[in-house]
């Protein structure tokens, strides 16, 4: 069984365009490639051909991945998302205890994460931390560096 996959419009609208271009523009591509080297001979010591073949195995074994991830999403409707605690898409501003740094993310699917746009999955320490806590709430994260004490500033969509 697939894991459902929650994502917004935009991870789901760069989900289907990745899959365009491979269908539309590697395929194609990689189709040629074996063509080309198919009209060198043979193909038993035809290392271009082999590497045609291989490339094309690892781009419809990528392509397979991502149909399955898109029949598997689920777009996320964050107008119906409860805002008094931190769920999916929140946006959400804490405070490190230790050493009082605030700093804001943005808790996104996996595959939607962007560390550079302030965007944690929900997977990761710091996102399953933060799920279902509250304004107030201090949520104390186990991270590969040890544990980590937030408070929630803040929680917006």
């Amino acid at each position: 069984m697939s894991k459902i996959n929650y994502l917004t419009a935009e991870g789901l609208q760069k989900l289907k365009d990745e899959i365009k271009y491979l269908e539309s523009v590697e395929r194609p591509k990689i189709s040629q490639q074996i063509a080309e080297a198919r009209d060198k001979g043979d193909l038993s010591e035809n290392a271009e051909y082999d590497a045609a073949k291989e490339a094309q195995g690892m781009m419809e074994a990528k392509l397979a991945k991502l149909k399955n991830d898109l029949a598997n999403s689920r777009l996320i409707d964050n107008s119906k998302i409860d805002n008094s605690k931190v769920l999916i898409l929140s946006i959400v501003k804490i405070k490190n205890i230790a050493n009082g740094m605030e700093v804001e993310y943005t808790l996104v699917a996996q595959n939607e994460a962007d560390l550079k746009q302030r965007k944690i999955s929900i997977d990761s320490p710091i996102g399953k931390g933060l799920l279902g806590k509250k304004v107030g709430d201090i949520a104390e994260i186990v991270t590969p560096g040890g544990k980590m004490n937030f408070e929630i500033l803040n929680i917006r969509r």
